[in-house]
């Protein structure tokens, strides 16, 4: 079983950043797409952003980006998001999300996708 374990969250003031990170499980696991998500008080879960393992590319939500970045260490066994210039509208529980293989891009902002999922982090931005 894959444990995926993030961290980084906090308070923060409007325009300021955050790093968050997402370590797997004994640090060996690698999956072939990992990516966060989001969800704010009242609203649905929302796709964040996700690197594929073997392509290398990334993908954001148009709401992010330019301002997050997501990454995965040389081992790719841990992800990061480094959040900048954030806003009260970022406010949220975030959470990293992993599957073993790989997908299609039509498919990688859906959650329902990603087989394994951390406990989530919060993050609150103050105006």
């Amino acid at each position: 079983q894959v444990q995926l374990i993030e961290s980084g969250g906090g308070l923060v003031q409007a325009g300021g950043s955050l790093r968050l990170s997402c370590a797997t499980s004994g640090g060996t696991f690698s999956g072939g797409v990992m990516a966060w998500f989001r969800q704010a008080p009242g609203k649905e879960r929302e796709f964040v952003a996700a690197v594929r393992r073997f392509a290398g590319d990334t993908h954001y939500a148009d709401s992010v980006k330019d301002r997050f970045t997501i990454s995965r260490d040389s081992a790719k066994t841990t992800l990061y998001l480094q959040m900048n210039n954030l806003t009260p509208e970022d406010t949220a529980v975030y959470y990293c999300a992993t599957r073993v293989n790989s997908l299609v891009l039509t498919a990688i902002r859906d959650g329902p996708q990603y087989t394994y999922w951390g406990q989530g982090i919060q993050v609150t931005v103050s105006s």
